[in-house]
């Protein structure tokens, strides 16, 4: 009901999407610790990345911006970095005061700040492109094969499935609550603030026992269905030649980034 708030999955025939999982998945991890590791200014080597990424965009017949359009929701996120514009050492740019502090931007402040959103829009758009690109299940398939240990496989798994099940229960308690709560119309009802946050933190225990029950009526179903501690699935993972071609030529592709960022 709810499943499209977290599933970015597109089904769509392309080439990307025709491409073993585990591919996917190598060639962004491979990816994103290349930019982590590009040295600050690099930006001819950044800008090539995002060239990489729009080529990405256009196999996988998204559109070229498809990514582009999407990854600035993440920028915020990058502005906990912001105190490297005051406390690395260089050449003075700006100084100001805040509060009891006197801030003074330095150039190789600025210089670290703009590379780290540079990193980060660019892994944000490459990490939107997996899961437009790759349906959830065979991402965790993709990581078993990949030796990721099988209890961090299993725990993501289930989060993943379970989520949608915890929205839906929040639903149903919201639901329950504006029914128990009738006001005239035009009007709120409920009362003061903290009236509402114990009534919130009500329902937040309700969600917790719920889920709690919830989950151990699962695990004893899984058990009789045979559950050993792995998860199956009924799409074969195999690699073909253009897996293993596109692979090489594109972790080529992304060192190649990492010799042009040091040059």
């Amino acid at each position: 009901m709810h499943s499209d708030a977290f599933d970015r999955y597109h089904d769509t025939e392309s080439f990307i999407h025709h491409l073993d999982p585990r591919v996917k998945v190598v060639v962004t991890i491979a990816f994103i610790l290349s930019n982590a590791l590009l040295p600050d200014g690099a930006w001819l080597a950044f800008g090539l990345a995002w060239l990489f990424l729009l080529l990405v965009n256009a196999l996988s017949r998204l559109g070229l911006m498809f990514t582009f359009k999407r990854s600035f929701v993440a920028l915020p996120f990058a502005l906990v970095a912001i105190t490297v514009l005051f406390s690395i050492p260089g050449e003075p740019i700006s100084t100001f005061h805040f509060l009891m502090w006197k801030l003074t931007i330095t150039d190789m402040g600025l210089l670290r700040f703009m590379s780290i959103l540079v990193r980060s829009w660019l892994s944000v758009q490459m990490a939107i492109m997996l899961v437009a690109v790759a349906r959830f299940p065979d991402i965790v398939h993709a990581l078993e094969h990949l030796r990721v240990p099988s209890i961090l496989t299993t725990i993501i798994a289930f989060l993943y499935r379970y989520l949608f099940v915890l929205v839906d229960e929040v639903f149903r308690l919201l639901r329950a609550r504006e029914a128990r709560s009738a006001a005239a119309a035009g009007s709120r009802s409920g009362g003061s603030v903290a009236w509402r946050a114990r009534v919130a933190g009500n329902m937040a225990g309700q969600l917790f026992l719920r889920s709690y029950e919830r989950s151990d009526r699962v695990y004893n179903a899984m058990l009789a269905r045979g559950y050993a501690g792995h998860l199956m699935t009924i799409n074969p993972h195999e690699l073909r030649n253009i897996d293993y071609l596109t692979a090489v030529l594109a972790i080529s592709l992304i060192l190649l980034l990492q010799v042009i960022g040091r040059l």
